[in-house]
């Protein structure tokens, strides 16, 4: 964490609310793209990432300005959206939905050569349906090491494990990976 960062964490604690919104600024979109590898859809994303920064202000008091800030904010981003999850899926089973077509990928047509899909676009949807595929721990730290860009210590601290777990995980989770798009490459 930059020392200006740390004096406006500090000024918030004191509770100078003008201090939080560069703080705000400089992770909304990292905590927004968190929420959308969590729950999959831009709208609760959005929402949930929202309520994490109100939550961040809220606890404030209890962060450590000497710890970096980001895996803080992620801890409580997934909290938000491990809950919101679990709330979605007991109403789904009381009254099922239909699916949200941001989140639902048509498969490559049967005898259709995968290496001929030939927008990068499809591409993506190929590589993020692998990547929901995976189990929940391995998915995160795939998201928060390639596109979070956090440090093996980073994820750690966010995801409450030792270093050797995480690379364990990130390991597991690349071997999947490969496995999966293999026919794509």
């Amino acid at each position: 964490m930059s020392e200006e960062e740390r004096e406006l964490i500090l000024r918030c604690k004191r509770g100078d609310r003008a201090a939080f919104e560069p703080v705000v600024k400089a992770y909304m979109k990292r905590a927004y793209f968190a929420a959308l590898s969590l729950v999959g859809n831009r709208e609760d994303a959005l929402d949930l990432s929202q309520e994490a920064f109100a939550n961040a202000y809220r606890f404030i008091r209890r962060f450590d300005p000497d710890q970096d800030f980001y895996p803080w904010l992620y801890r409580i981003v997934k909290n938000l959206c491990m809950s919101h999850l679990r709330k979605k899926k007991r109403r789904d089973t009381l009254l099922p939905r239909e699916p949200d077509p941001e989140i639902t990928f048509e498969s490559t047509p049967a005898g259709e050569e995968p290496s001929l899909i030939p927008e990068s676009g499809e591409m993506k949807e190929v590589l993020w349906r692998a990547i929901r595929g995976l189990p929940d721990k391995e998915r995160e730290v795939i998201v928060l090491k390639h596109f979070q860009e956090m440090s093996y210590k980073q994820i750690a601290a966010s995801v409450g494990c030792p270093i050797g777990t995480v690379m364990s995980r990130l390991y597991s989770a690349r071997q999947r990976l490969k496995e999966k798009m293999k026919k794509y490459l």
